[in-house]
């Protein structure tokens, strides 16, 4: 019997030997042990390469607009682990992760002694939510699940939403998802399941037709950006982005969202499609008032995030190429007037030449750093890329690092930080004391 919070975050995090582990097999066993909490949750699914927390977090801020209780399931977290598992935006208390860990830790030691082996850190965060949301105590209307990894195989999988959200599809995870963005798609589309409709934002062709295809398999109905909704206006302002979209029942105009960047417009719009599909359906009631208040007041941390003043520093989520040059535009947009110095830390399996290849164009410096985690690369083998600039530098130490350019910077310059969201997670809490 675990009695403490630390002693819960030490069992957790031991799993992480135990690595990656795809595949639905224990997570059906340890629920089916639980008697199916899953299997009473009124939920959304959303899958995708890049935008799945700043999606997850429109819904749940349109649906709390109107009057629902929502939980979520994301990650990775920010600040503090129990963000993991939230509802309307709170994180589960510590004496609730103690309690989940007392129902799972039992299982998983049962787990471990027959053939399908001991179930993964996720798969254990995972099952801690089903129980949690599935639970016949819980006071939530709806819950929004971001799968983890891909989304076949992904932990998350086992359950029946009431419709399922691709985002969009990148190069990430290639070791588990494959090399080609067909091979990509078809783990991303596994989460479709037969009756069930999905709603994405996905744009390239060979991603698309994979997913249409699996939606037809399954008899799902589809709806797709660029043909069942379009974002009919769209421009930057000191606030955030303003924009239009129209759909096949309604047009939705000069909507607002404080999150910066294009890609953050079709995040919200598919937000808003979703949202648009269960109100016709009778799922949900929400009104337009609410739809717009949802989006204009949905902050996600860590996604071009304004942490400090004097100077300004930035916080941006940027982990794959896809990320980077979403990254790239939204400064064009909102800080084109302004020197950008760049601080960058990433793990070892991210295509860190593309991502640096891309980020060198609009620093005016970039210094690479380190933090503590597994297949983080150091500051020196990033440093070390074969990719030139005339003002770039390396330090191990993350705070070293930020401390020397904040005292470096003018008031007109800019310091982005930078890279994997572990490293941010890091970070965050570091800086928003400044």
């Amino acid at each position: 019997m675990i009695k403490t919070y630390e002693d819960a975050l030490l069992w957790i995090h031991s799993r992480l030997r135990l690595g990656i582990k795809p595949g639905l097999l224990r997570m059906e066993w340890m629920m089916s042990r639980l008697g199916n909490p899953e299997k009473k949750i009124k939920g959304i699914h959303v899958a995708g390469t890049n935008g799945k927390g700043s999606t997850v977090c429109y819904l749940r801020n349109i649906l709390q607009q109107a009057g629902y209780t929502v939980g979520t399931f994301t990650s990775p977290y920010f600040e503090l682990f129990n963000e993991r598992i939230s509802v309307n935006g709170v994180p589960i208390s510590n004496q609730e992760l103690i309690d989940l860990v007392n129902i799972v830790k039992p299982l998983a030691e049962e787990l471990e002694k027959t053939e399908l082996g001991s179930p993964s850190e996720f798969e254990v965060i995972t099952a801690m939510s089903f129980i949690y949301f599935g639970s016949e105590n819980s006071a939530v209307d709806v819950v929004v699940f971001e799968t983890g990894l891909g989304g076949r195989l992904d932990s998350t999988n086992i359950f029946v939403p009431m419709v399922s959200v691709i985002t969009n599809i990148g190069f990430d995870h290639m070791d588990f998802l494959g090399n080609t963005l067909k091979e990509i798609s078809s783990e991303k589309a596994g989460i479709i399941k037969a009756n069930v409709p999905v709603i994405t934002s996905v744009e390239q062709p060979e991603a698309l037709e994979v997913i249409v295809d699996k939606a037809k398999e399954q008899a799902s109905q589809f709806m797709v950006m660029g043909i069942d909704y379009l974002i009919t206006s769209q421009h930057s302002t000191d606030q955030g982005e303003r924009f239009s979209v129209r759909t096949n029942r309604q047009l939705y105009e000069e909507m607002g969202i404080t999150m910066k960047g294009a890609h953050q417009v079709k995040n919200a719009s598919l937000a808003l499609m979703v949202i648009e599909y269960l109100r016709e359906n009778k799922l949900i009631e929400v009104t337009n008032d609410e739809i717009r208040a949802g989006l204009k007041e949905a902050i996600w941390i860590g996604r071009f995030e304004q942490v400090a003043a004097n100077p300004t520093i930035i916080l941006d989520g940027a982990h794959n190429p896809e990320g980077v040059e979403s990254l790239i535009q939204t400064v064009k947009s909102h800080l084109n007037d302004r020197k950008v110095h760049i601080i960058f830390s990433a793990l070892k399996d991210k295509k860190l030449e593309e991502m640096i290849g891309k980020l060198v164009t609009i620093a005016d410096s970039i210094t690479f750093t380190s933090f503590d985690f597994p297949r983080v690369s150091s500051a020196k083998e990033l440093f070390e890329i074969n990719v030139s600039h005339p003002n770039k530098q390396y330090k191990e130490s993350w705070q070293e690092a930020i401390d020397q350019k904040r005292v470096d910077l003018n008031e007109n310059e800019v310091l982005l930080i930078t890279g994997s969201l572990y490293f941010l997670s890091e970070v965050r809490p570091y800086v928003k004391n400044f």
